[in-house]
């Protein structure tokens, strides 16, 4: 194993958030296991929503070179915000944000029940970049779900967020550890696919 790159800060708090059925569990498991490889302690804290699917998902990973710390991270406290839906992006901010945290959203609404009937409205998508622009150090958006979408998979828009994770190289973790990590429990098929939405989200990124 090599040398443990050291953090921009000890632990570095990442929330990944999403609504029920966009693989927000395992999009947490695969980056923490990506980070485990490298040699880091990770913990990990999740909590849902009401609905198993539609409801809010929220995973906390607190990476540490030396130490292993509680699942829960401290109000304000968050490093980065990967969201697979845009408006979970400015829930979770609200709680744990802080002039220096970095945000990657993927562009895609998904509505709740009270937008579809009516009731409720969704914000537009610049008033959603505007208001992340405006609480954040750094903001990606992604359409992870149209780069999904290409593949023939849309659940494959969490993996293309852990590629533009990668891309941004703000953690210590590459194609390398991903292909290690997911070629552990898939078929050479799946593997392939994986695979390329993980290089869809790294290009994105540097296309932003």
């Amino acid at each position: 194993m090599t040398a443990i790159e050291k953090l921009e800060k000890d632990p570095y708090n990442i929330v990944i958030t999403g609504v029920g059925g966009q693989g927000n569990v395992m999009a947490s498991r695969v980056l923490a296991n990506m980070l485990v490889r490298r040699g880091y302690r990770i913990t990990i804290g999740e909590t849902f929503g009401m609905s198993q699917r539609g409801g809010s998902v929220m995973s906390h990973i607190r990476v540490s070179m030396l130490a292993q710390w509680s699942p829960q991270i401290p109000r304000g406290m968050a490093d980065m915000i990967v969201a697979l839906e845009p408006i979970e992006a400015i829930r979770v901010l609200m709680n744990y944000g802080n002039r220096g945290v970095k945000v990657l959203t993927n562009t895609r609404a998904v509505y709740p029940v009270g937008v579809i009937t009516g009731e409720l409205t969704y914000p537009s998508s610049e008033e959603i970049e505007n208001t992340l622009r405006s609480l954040t150090a750094s903001a990606w958006f992604l359409d992870a779900t149209g780069g999904a979408v290409r593949l023939g998979n849309p659940i494959l828009s969490n993996i293309i967020m852990i590629g533009a994770v990668a891309g941004t190289g703000e953690l210590p973790i590459d194609r390398g550890d991903f292909q290690d990590v997911i070629a552990r429990t898939l078929t050479q098929d799946k593997l392939a696919v994986n695979l390329q939405a993980f290089d869809i989200g790294a290009e994105m990124v540097g296309q932003v």
